[in-house]
């Protein structure tokens, strides 16, 4: 595929300005996300995301996602609420730290010849030479573990993005940790990466633009996505004669029997450990250690007899929960 001259040249053109999002609704910037592959969804367009499949993206993109569960905005349970809430914090915090000063971008950007390409940026850095964009970043206890490495891979590839939308040539990822520490990464321009990145994104868009989903890649986003595209309406499809599935059936066969095989080794040697730790809640080795403890006594609610007392219950209170596809192997 020929890329545009603007990439791994050195000349950097600057980004245009699709749409100003001062006065947008979170709907109406939804609306327009879904006409191209913003910084976000970089990871997940190229397969490199640990939250989303480019299938699910895919679905995004095409206007699928009626059924596909999102987080709320509004929520203060949801990563997104804090995200949000906190980015001028951690902006003032970023300035406070690196006395750099910054702004706001309140528009949606597009590359200035590849019109999928779009960006949202946090704050661009003013009057700065040596870094232009600051990214915000929060992570709570489970999301630190992903940043002890320095920068995590899926948000270095969101700020290629945003480098290769704007032309600048570096951005600052400020994150907070677990509310109370603040690190700041510096991520450098790199024109080899920005190729190789917007081939991927190109690739994923013909998807888009032909209304072809893309494979499944065996993770959980994949799964949903797949439940959600084709909820089942019956029938049988008769693969007998196609090699290629037949031989993939063959596969998971094998592959399922192995799991089971394993499965039975890993109960047995769980189960010996346990038995030589007898009343222990505590067994260490040389390479670590197994924690046993049993959890405190806990109350609930016996349904059962519940119903049993009062009938009239199950249908003053009954509830229609929506079915789902079950995916059963027999040979």
């Amino acid at each position: 595929m020929a890329l545009p001259e603007s990439v791994g040249c050195g000349r950097h053109r600057p980004a245009l300005r699709l749409v100003e999002t001062k006065s947008l609704s979170r709907d109406d910037w939804l609306a327009v996300r879904k006409n191209g592959i913003g910084g976000s969804d970089a990871a997940a367009a190229v397969g490199l995301s640990p939250y989303m499949s480019p299938l699910e993206l895919w679905m995004v993109k095409t206007g699928r996602d009626a059924n596909l569960p999102k987080p709320d905005a509004n929520e203060t349970t949801e990563p997104v609420y804090w995200g949000t809430l906190l980015e001028p914090i951690v902006a003032a915090s970023y300035t406070k730290q690196s006395g750099n000063r910054v702004r706001r971008v309140n528009a949606v950007l597009r590359h200035p010849s590849i019109p999928f390409m779009l960006a949202n940026v946090d704050r661009e850095v003013v009057g700065c030479a040596d870094v232009q964009l600051l990214e915000c970043k929060t992570a709570g206890e489970f999301g630190t573990r992903l940043w002890r490495e320095g920068v995590p891979e899926y948000v270095q590839l969101q700020v290629q993005h945003l480098l290769a939308v704007t032309g600048k040539q570096a951005a600052d990822v400020a994150v907070l940790l677990c509310g109370q520490k603040l690190e700041v990464h510096r991520v450098e321009r790199d024109d080899g990466l920005i190729a190789r990145l917007i081939e991927l994104e190109s690739a994923f868009w013909r998807y888009v633009e032909t209304d072809t989903p893309p494979p499944a890649d065996g993770s959980d986003s994949a799964d949903r996505a797949l439940r959600c595209l084709y909820p089942g309406t019956g029938g049988t499809v008769d693969f007998t004669g196609d090699r290629r599935l037949s031989s993939a059936f063959a596969d998971l066969v094998a592959v399922r029997a192995d799991i089971e095989a394993h499965q039975l080794v890993e109960a047995q040697l769980k189960q010996a450990i346990q038995q030589a730790m007898a009343e222990a809640d505590r067994a260490e080795f040389e390479t670590g250690y197994v924690s046993y403890k049993r959890s405190k006594d806990g109350k609930g609610v016996d349904l059962k007899r519940l119903l049993a007392d009062h009938p009239h219950f199950a249908t003053q209170y009954a509830i229609t929960k929506p079915g789902s596809r079950r995916f059963l192997v027999n040979i």
